[in-house]
Protein backbone atom coordinates (compact mmCIF):
# COMPACT_ATOMS: atom_id res chain seq x y z
CA UNK A 1 0.00 0.00 0.00
CA UNK A 2 1.03 3.44 -0.73
CA UNK A 3 1.67 6.13 1.92
CA UNK A 4 -0.98 8.81 0.58
CA UNK A 5 -3.71 5.94 0.87
CA UNK A 6 -2.68 4.96 4.57
CA UNK A 7 -2.32 8.68 5.74
CA UNK A 8 -6.15 9.14 4.51
CA UNK A 9 -7.15 5.56 5.49
CA UNK A 10 -5.97 5.79 9.21
CA UNK A 11 -9.38 5.31 11.41
CA UNK A 12 -7.92 6.22 14.75
CA UNK A 13 -4.21 6.86 16.39
CA UNK A 14 -5.52 5.78 19.58
CA UNK A 15 -5.69 2.13 18.89
CA UNK A 16 -2.62 0.20 17.05
CA UNK A 17 -4.44 -2.00 14.87
CA UNK A 18 -1.60 -3.96 13.76
CA UNK A 19 1.92 -5.54 15.42
CA UNK A 20 4.42 -5.28 12.49
CA UNK A 21 6.64 -2.66 14.35
CA UNK A 22 7.33 -5.46 16.97
CA UNK A 23 8.43 -7.69 14.49
CA UNK A 24 10.87 -5.32 13.46
CA UNK A 25 11.88 -5.05 17.43
CA UNK A 26 12.07 -8.80 17.56
CA UNK A 27 14.30 -8.04 14.49
CA UNK A 28 16.51 -5.48 16.79
CA UNK A 29 16.14 -7.71 19.63
CA UNK A 30 18.00 -10.90 18.01
CA UNK A 31 20.81 -8.24 16.23
CA UNK A 32 21.59 -7.25 19.72
CA UNK A 33 22.10 -10.45 21.23
CA UNK A 34 24.34 -11.48 18.21
CA UNK A 35 26.23 -8.87 18.73
CA UNK A 36 27.16 -9.36 22.38
CA UNK A 37 27.88 -13.06 21.84
CA UNK A 38 30.08 -11.96 19.17
CA UNK A 39 31.90 -9.46 21.83
CA UNK A 40 32.03 -11.32 24.79
CA UNK A 41 32.98 -14.51 23.68
CA UNK A 42 36.45 -13.17 24.68
CA UNK A 43 35.80 -12.85 28.45
CA UNK A 44 34.23 -16.63 28.49
CA UNK A 45 37.31 -18.16 27.00
CA UNK A 46 39.89 -15.07 28.78
CA UNK A 47 41.19 -17.49 31.58
CA UNK A 48 41.35 -20.59 29.06
CA UNK A 49 43.04 -18.22 26.22
CA UNK A 50 45.73 -17.22 29.35
CA UNK A 51 46.46 -20.59 30.22
CA UNK A 52 47.46 -21.58 26.62
CA UNK A 53 48.63 -18.33 24.91
CA UNK A 54 50.66 -17.12 27.77
CA UNK A 55 48.95 -13.78 27.99
CA UNK A 56 49.57 -11.17 30.80
CA UNK A 57 46.51 -8.79 31.84
CA UNK A 58 48.20 -6.46 30.18
CA UNK A 59 47.70 -8.29 26.97
CA UNK A 60 44.15 -8.64 27.67
CA UNK A 61 43.57 -5.35 28.68
CA UNK A 62 45.35 -4.35 25.86
CA UNK A 63 42.94 -6.57 23.50
CA UNK A 64 39.79 -5.11 24.98
CA UNK A 65 41.50 -1.19 24.48
CA UNK A 66 41.78 -1.78 20.93
CA UNK A 67 38.14 -3.13 20.36
CA UNK A 68 37.09 -0.20 22.28
CA UNK A 69 39.08 2.49 20.25
CA UNK A 70 37.61 0.68 17.02
CA UNK A 71 33.99 0.57 18.38
CA UNK A 72 34.41 4.55 19.34
CA UNK A 73 35.92 5.37 15.71
CA UNK A 74 33.42 3.21 14.15
CA UNK A 75 30.66 5.14 16.11
CA UNK A 76 31.71 8.60 14.83
CA UNK A 77 31.82 7.51 11.59
CA UNK A 78 29.00 5.16 11.22
CA UNK A 79 26.44 8.06 12.63
CA UNK A 80 26.35 9.87 9.87
CA UNK A 81 26.79 7.18 7.46
CA UNK A 82 23.32 5.53 8.61
CA UNK A 83 21.47 8.64 8.75
CA UNK A 84 22.47 9.52 5.37
CA UNK A 85 21.71 5.16 4.10
CA UNK A 86 19.26 4.43 6.32
CA UNK A 87 19.08 1.77 8.81
CA UNK A 88 18.24 -1.15 6.38
CA UNK A 89 21.83 -1.20 4.78
CA UNK A 90 23.62 0.49 7.04
CA UNK A 91 22.74 -2.63 9.78
CA UNK A 92 23.32 -5.13 6.72
CA UNK A 93 26.89 -3.25 6.73
CA UNK A 94 27.63 -3.48 9.90
CA UNK A 95 26.43 -7.48 11.35
CA UNK A 96 28.50 -8.49 7.42
CA UNK A 97 31.29 -7.03 8.99
CA UNK A 98 31.48 -7.73 12.29
CA UNK A 99 30.38 -11.29 11.86
CA UNK A 100 33.17 -11.88 9.51
CA UNK A 101 35.55 -10.39 12.26
CA UNK A 102 34.03 -13.17 14.61
CA UNK A 103 35.13 -15.47 11.96
CA UNK A 104 39.01 -13.88 12.06
CA UNK A 105 39.44 -14.86 15.79
CA UNK A 106 39.73 -18.71 14.77
CA UNK A 107 42.79 -18.40 12.98
CA UNK A 108 44.51 -16.12 15.05
CA UNK A 109 46.89 -16.46 17.47
CA UNK A 110 49.04 -13.62 19.77
CA UNK A 111 48.00 -10.85 21.69
CA UNK A 112 48.52 -8.67 18.22
CA UNK A 113 46.33 -10.61 15.79
CA UNK A 114 43.57 -10.43 18.47
CA UNK A 115 43.65 -6.76 18.79
CA UNK A 116 43.57 -6.48 15.32
CA UNK A 117 40.50 -9.26 15.02
CA UNK A 118 39.18 -7.66 17.66
CA UNK A 119 39.63 -4.15 16.01
CA UNK A 120 37.79 -5.01 13.36
CA UNK A 121 34.92 -6.54 15.17
CA UNK A 122 34.28 -3.31 16.96
CA UNK A 123 34.37 -1.33 13.76
CA UNK A 124 31.28 -3.72 12.58
CA UNK A 125 29.61 -3.80 16.13
CA UNK A 126 29.50 0.14 16.77
CA UNK A 127 26.94 0.21 13.97
CA UNK A 128 24.09 -1.93 16.05
CA UNK A 129 23.21 1.13 18.48
CA UNK A 130 22.74 3.75 16.50
CA UNK A 131 20.88 1.47 13.47
CA UNK A 132 18.52 0.41 16.33
CA UNK A 133 17.46 2.77 18.08
CA UNK A 134 17.01 5.22 14.61
CA UNK A 135 15.04 2.12 13.49
CA UNK A 136 13.07 2.51 16.95
CA UNK A 137 12.58 6.19 16.14
CA UNK A 138 10.47 5.55 12.61
CA UNK A 139 8.81 2.66 14.09
CA UNK A 140 7.26 3.69 17.59
CA UNK A 141 5.51 6.96 18.92
CA UNK A 142 7.08 8.28 21.51
CA UNK A 143 5.31 6.56 24.20
CA UNK A 144 6.38 3.20 23.09
CA UNK A 145 10.20 3.99 22.30
CA UNK A 146 11.66 3.35 25.68
CA UNK A 147 9.39 0.07 25.91
CA UNK A 148 10.57 -0.80 22.74
CA UNK A 149 14.74 -0.05 23.34
CA UNK A 150 14.53 -1.66 26.34
CA UNK A 151 12.92 -4.63 24.33
CA UNK A 152 16.02 -4.79 21.67
CA UNK A 153 18.69 -3.64 25.03
CA UNK A 154 17.63 -6.86 26.55
CA UNK A 155 19.16 -8.78 23.75
CA UNK A 156 22.25 -7.74 24.95
CA UNK A 157 21.70 -9.80 28.00
CA UNK A 158 20.17 -12.86 26.38
CA UNK A 159 23.61 -12.80 24.59
CA UNK A 160 25.55 -12.65 27.50
CA UNK A 161 23.01 -15.57 29.07
CA UNK A 162 23.88 -17.37 25.99
CA UNK A 163 27.80 -17.02 25.57
CA UNK A 164 28.47 -18.77 28.89
CA UNK A 165 26.18 -21.83 28.31
CA UNK A 166 27.18 -22.25 24.66
CA UNK A 167 31.14 -21.25 24.54
CA UNK A 168 32.31 -23.47 27.26
CA UNK A 169 30.10 -26.34 25.96
CA UNK A 170 31.81 -25.38 22.16
CA UNK A 171 35.09 -24.96 23.84
CA UNK A 172 35.76 -27.57 26.09
CA UNK A 173 34.03 -30.59 23.08
CA UNK A 174 35.56 -28.64 20.19
CA UNK A 175 38.02 -26.59 21.07
CA UNK A 176 38.46 -22.64 21.64
CA UNK A 177 38.88 -21.98 17.66
CA UNK A 178 35.30 -23.55 17.37
CA UNK A 179 33.77 -21.28 19.84
CA UNK A 180 35.10 -18.10 17.61
CA UNK A 181 34.05 -19.70 14.21
CA UNK A 182 30.49 -21.44 14.84
CA UNK A 183 29.19 -17.85 16.71
CA UNK A 184 30.40 -15.94 14.10
CA UNK A 185 28.46 -17.15 11.36
CA UNK A 186 25.17 -16.44 13.34
CA UNK A 187 25.14 -12.96 11.92
CA UNK A 188 24.78 -14.12 8.52
CA UNK A 189 21.56 -15.89 9.56
CA UNK A 190 20.17 -12.69 10.92
CA UNK A 191 21.35 -11.13 7.97
CA UNK A 192 18.85 -12.74 5.13
CA UNK A 193 15.92 -11.97 8.05
CA UNK A 194 16.19 -8.81 8.21
CA UNK A 195 17.04 -7.71 4.30
CA UNK A 196 13.56 -9.70 3.91
CA UNK A 197 11.57 -8.43 5.94
CA UNK A 198 12.78 -4.40 7.02
CA UNK A 199 11.32 -1.73 5.17
CA UNK A 200 10.53 1.86 6.37
CA UNK A 201 7.11 2.03 7.89
CA UNK A 202 5.14 4.09 5.14
CA UNK A 203 6.73 1.58 2.58
CA UNK A 204 6.22 -2.00 4.39
CA UNK A 205 3.78 -4.28 2.39
CA UNK A 206 2.14 -5.32 5.57
CA UNK A 207 1.42 -2.43 7.63
CA UNK A 208 -1.95 -1.25 8.31
CA UNK A 209 -2.95 1.95 7.89
CA UNK A 210 -4.42 2.51 11.73
CA UNK A 211 -0.52 1.31 12.74
CA UNK A 212 0.96 3.77 10.76
CA UNK A 213 -1.49 6.10 11.52
CA UNK A 214 -1.01 4.82 15.54
CA UNK A 215 2.96 5.05 15.31
CA UNK A 216 2.88 8.95 13.55
CA UNK A 217 0.24 9.82 16.47
CA UNK A 218 2.91 11.62 18.02
CA UNK A 219 6.05 11.65 16.59
CA UNK A 220 7.16 15.23 15.23
CA UNK A 221 7.00 15.77 11.42
CA UNK A 222 11.35 15.77 11.00
CA UNK A 223 10.82 12.75 8.60
CA UNK A 224 11.51 14.70 5.22
CA UNK A 225 13.92 16.98 7.62
CA UNK A 226 17.66 17.15 6.40
CA UNK A 227 19.96 15.57 9.34
CA UNK A 228 21.50 18.44 11.85
CA UNK A 229 25.17 19.55 10.93
CA UNK A 230 27.97 18.11 12.94
CA UNK A 231 28.80 21.47 14.33
CA UNK A 232 25.35 22.31 15.04
CA UNK A 233 25.21 19.14 17.58
CA UNK A 234 27.93 20.06 19.69
CA UNK A 235 26.37 23.54 20.05
CA UNK A 236 23.42 21.63 21.51
CA UNK A 237 23.15 20.67 25.17
CA UNK A 238 20.94 17.62 24.48
CA UNK A 239 23.96 15.96 22.91
CA UNK A 240 26.68 17.11 25.89
CA UNK A 241 24.39 15.65 28.44
CA UNK A 242 24.18 12.53 26.57
CA UNK A 243 28.00 12.28 25.66
CA UNK A 244 28.76 12.96 29.42
CA UNK A 245 26.49 10.04 30.44
CA UNK A 246 27.91 7.69 28.23
CA UNK A 247 31.41 8.52 29.26
CA UNK A 248 30.69 7.92 32.79
CA UNK A 249 28.46 4.96 32.59
CA UNK A 250 29.37 2.76 29.25
CA UNK A 251 32.60 1.12 30.73
CA UNK A 252 30.96 -0.08 33.92
CA UNK A 253 28.63 -2.36 31.45
CA UNK A 254 32.15 -3.21 29.20
CA UNK A 255 33.45 -4.30 32.83
CA UNK A 256 30.94 -6.66 33.06
CA UNK A 257 31.17 -7.65 29.42
CA UNK A 258 35.09 -8.16 30.08
CA UNK A 259 35.86 -8.80 33.25
CA UNK A 260 32.96 -10.11 34.85
CA UNK A 261 34.37 -14.36 34.36
CA UNK A 262 38.36 -13.46 35.59
CA UNK A 263 36.22 -11.77 38.74
CA UNK A 264 34.48 -14.68 39.28
CA UNK A 265 37.87 -16.84 39.05
CA UNK A 266 39.69 -14.86 40.89
CA UNK A 267 37.47 -14.09 43.97
CA UNK A 268 35.64 -17.19 44.16
CA UNK A 269 37.46 -20.03 42.39
CA UNK A 270 34.78 -20.62 39.38
CA UNK A 271 36.40 -22.16 36.13
CA UNK A 272 35.37 -22.38 32.69
CA UNK A 273 32.97 -25.44 33.89
CA UNK A 274 31.79 -23.65 36.81
CA UNK A 275 31.24 -19.85 35.96
CA UNK A 276 28.20 -20.54 33.31
CA UNK A 277 25.59 -20.21 36.24
CA UNK A 278 26.43 -17.37 38.03
CA UNK A 279 26.93 -15.31 34.98
CA UNK A 280 23.51 -16.74 33.91
CA UNK A 281 22.22 -14.98 36.91
CA UNK A 282 23.55 -11.87 36.34
CA UNK A 283 22.18 -11.29 32.72
CA UNK A 284 19.07 -13.07 33.81
CA UNK A 285 18.30 -9.85 35.88
CA UNK A 286 19.52 -7.61 33.43
CA UNK A 287 17.36 -8.16 31.21
CA UNK A 288 14.75 -7.54 33.84
CA UNK A 289 16.15 -4.68 34.29
CA UNK A 290 16.15 -3.39 30.73
CA UNK A 291 12.41 -4.46 29.90
CA UNK A 292 11.77 -2.94 33.55
CA UNK A 293 13.71 0.47 33.10
CA UNK A 294 11.74 0.98 29.61
CA UNK A 295 8.55 0.07 30.77
CA UNK A 296 8.86 1.80 34.04
CA UNK A 297 9.42 5.88 32.20
CA UNK A 298 6.32 4.49 29.24
CA UNK A 299 3.88 3.57 31.85
CA UNK A 300 4.54 7.31 33.81
CA UNK A 301 4.52 9.12 30.21
CA UNK A 302 0.73 6.94 29.65
CA UNK A 303 -0.06 7.98 33.00
CA UNK A 304 0.30 11.80 32.62
CA UNK A 305 3.78 12.26 33.38
CA UNK A 306 6.00 14.67 31.48
CA UNK A 307 8.65 13.15 29.07
CA UNK A 308 11.22 14.86 31.09
CA UNK A 309 9.88 13.26 34.31
CA UNK A 310 9.24 10.33 33.25
CA UNK A 311 13.11 9.73 31.85
CA UNK A 312 14.43 11.17 34.70
CA UNK A 313 13.00 9.41 37.34
CA UNK A 314 13.92 6.27 35.55
CA UNK A 315 17.45 7.04 35.37
CA UNK A 316 17.19 8.09 38.79
CA UNK A 317 15.75 5.01 40.53
CA UNK A 318 18.06 2.89 38.19
CA UNK A 319 21.72 5.26 39.32
CA UNK A 320 20.41 4.53 42.88
CA UNK A 321 19.87 0.80 42.31
CA UNK A 322 23.66 0.82 41.32
CA UNK A 323 25.22 2.05 44.24
CA UNK A 324 25.48 -1.24 46.35
CA UNK A 325 28.18 -1.99 43.65
CA UNK A 326 30.69 -0.94 45.93
CA UNK A 327 30.24 -4.03 48.55
CA UNK A 328 30.67 -6.80 45.40
CA UNK A 329 34.37 -7.38 45.73
CA UNK A 330 34.01 -7.49 50.09
CA UNK A 331 31.61 -10.07 50.67
CA UNK A 332 32.49 -13.69 50.69
CA UNK A 333 29.43 -15.43 49.46
CA UNK A 334 29.06 -16.05 45.67
CA UNK A 335 25.39 -15.68 45.99
CA UNK A 336 26.20 -12.55 47.79
CA UNK A 337 28.40 -11.52 44.76
CA UNK A 338 26.10 -12.04 42.06
CA UNK A 339 22.79 -10.67 43.55
CA UNK A 340 24.66 -6.92 44.43
CA UNK A 341 26.68 -7.80 40.52
CA UNK A 342 22.87 -8.51 39.11
CA UNK A 343 21.00 -5.66 40.81
CA UNK A 344 23.76 -3.13 39.36
CA UNK A 345 23.76 -5.17 35.80
CA UNK A 346 19.96 -4.69 35.89
CA UNK A 347 19.84 -1.26 36.88
CA UNK A 348 22.56 -0.43 34.43
CA UNK A 349 20.06 -1.98 31.37
CA UNK A 350 17.33 -0.19 32.80
CA UNK A 351 19.73 3.35 32.75
CA UNK A 352 20.72 2.60 29.35
CA UNK A 353 16.80 1.73 28.21
CA UNK A 354 16.01 5.63 28.44
CA UNK A 355 19.12 6.96 28.12
CA UNK A 356 18.54 6.09 24.50
CA UNK A 357 15.42 7.04 24.42
CA UNK A 358 16.01 10.45 25.26
CA UNK A 359 18.10 10.79 21.98
CA UNK A 360 14.88 9.95 19.94
CA UNK A 361 13.00 12.36 22.58
CA UNK A 362 15.37 15.37 22.26
CA UNK A 363 16.39 15.23 18.38
CA UNK A 364 14.72 14.44 14.72
CA UNK A 365 14.43 10.81 13.90
CA UNK A 366 17.45 12.39 10.47
CA UNK A 367 19.68 12.90 13.60
CA UNK A 368 19.55 10.09 16.11
CA UNK A 369 22.31 7.56 14.61
CA UNK A 370 24.53 10.42 14.40
CA UNK A 371 23.66 11.19 18.22
CA UNK A 372 23.87 8.03 19.21
CA UNK A 373 27.44 7.17 17.42
CA UNK A 374 29.10 10.54 19.14
CA UNK A 375 27.83 9.42 22.77
CA UNK A 376 28.40 5.71 22.07
CA UNK A 377 32.00 6.49 20.71
CA UNK A 378 32.46 8.79 24.10
CA UNK A 379 30.97 5.61 25.76
CA UNK A 380 34.05 3.59 24.32
CA UNK A 381 36.64 5.92 25.23
CA UNK A 382 35.36 5.66 28.71
CA UNK A 383 35.91 2.17 28.36
CA UNK A 384 39.25 2.45 26.95
CA UNK A 385 40.32 4.31 29.70
CA UNK A 386 38.95 1.52 32.34
CA UNK A 387 40.18 -1.60 30.63
CA UNK A 388 43.75 -0.28 31.31
CA UNK A 389 42.76 1.17 34.17
CA UNK A 390 41.94 -2.65 35.52
CA UNK A 391 44.36 -4.26 33.46
CA UNK A 392 47.00 -2.32 35.91
CA UNK A 393 44.94 -2.51 39.27
CA UNK A 394 44.97 -6.11 38.74
CA UNK A 395 48.71 -6.30 38.04
CA UNK A 396 49.56 -3.89 40.95
CA UNK A 397 46.68 -4.23 43.58
CA UNK A 398 45.78 -7.53 42.27
CA UNK A 399 42.00 -6.88 43.64
CA UNK A 400 38.73 -5.52 42.02
CA UNK A 401 38.00 -3.28 44.78
CA UNK A 402 38.89 -0.03 43.65
CA UNK A 403 37.00 -0.99 40.56
CA UNK A 404 33.57 -1.12 42.15
CA UNK A 405 34.43 1.63 44.67
CA UNK A 406 34.50 3.82 40.70
CA UNK A 407 31.39 2.15 39.20
CA UNK A 408 28.87 2.75 42.70
CA UNK A 409 29.30 6.69 42.05
CA UNK A 410 29.71 6.87 38.26
CA UNK A 411 25.53 6.83 37.04
CA UNK A 412 24.38 9.50 40.25
CA UNK A 413 27.70 11.61 38.67
CA UNK A 414 25.82 11.31 35.36
CA UNK A 415 22.58 11.72 36.28
CA UNK A 416 23.44 15.42 38.07
CA UNK A 417 25.68 16.55 34.63
CA UNK A 418 22.62 15.26 32.61
CA UNK A 419 19.94 17.53 34.36
CA UNK A 420 22.08 20.56 34.84
CA UNK A 421 22.69 20.07 30.76
CA UNK A 422 19.60 19.55 29.74
CA UNK A 423 16.39 20.83 32.76
CA UNK A 424 13.84 20.07 30.36
CA UNK A 425 13.60 17.44 27.65
CA UNK A 426 10.77 18.45 25.91
CA UNK A 427 12.23 22.70 26.00
CA UNK A 428 14.86 21.10 24.43
CA UNK A 429 13.12 19.50 21.24
CA UNK A 430 12.24 23.35 20.95
CA UNK A 431 15.60 24.86 20.76
CA UNK A 432 16.82 25.01 17.00
CA UNK A 433 20.77 23.54 16.90
CA UNK A 434 21.71 27.12 15.32
CA UNK A 435 20.03 29.16 18.72
CA UNK A 436 21.66 26.07 21.60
Amino acid sequence: MNGSTVAVAAPSPTRAGGNVRWVICALLFFATTINYIDRQVIGILKPTLQNELGWSEIDYGTIVFWFQAAYAIGLLACGPIIDKIGSKLGYAAAITVWSLAALVHAFVRSPGGFAAARFALGLGESANFPAAIKSVAEWFPKKERALAAGILNAGANVGAIATPIVVPLIALNYGWQAAFFITGLLGFVWLVAWLAFYRAPEKHPHITAQELAYITSDQDNDAGTAPIPWRQLFRRRATWAFVVAKFLTDPVWYLFLFWLPDFFAKRHGLDLKTFGPPLIAVYLLADVGSIGGGWLSSALIKRGYSVNAGRKLALLVSAILVTPIVFASSVSSLIAAVAIIGLAAAAHQGWSSNLYTMVSDTFPRTSVASVMGIGGAAGAVGGMIMSNYVGRVLETVGTYVPVFLWAGSAYLVALLLVHLLVPNLETAVQVPASDD
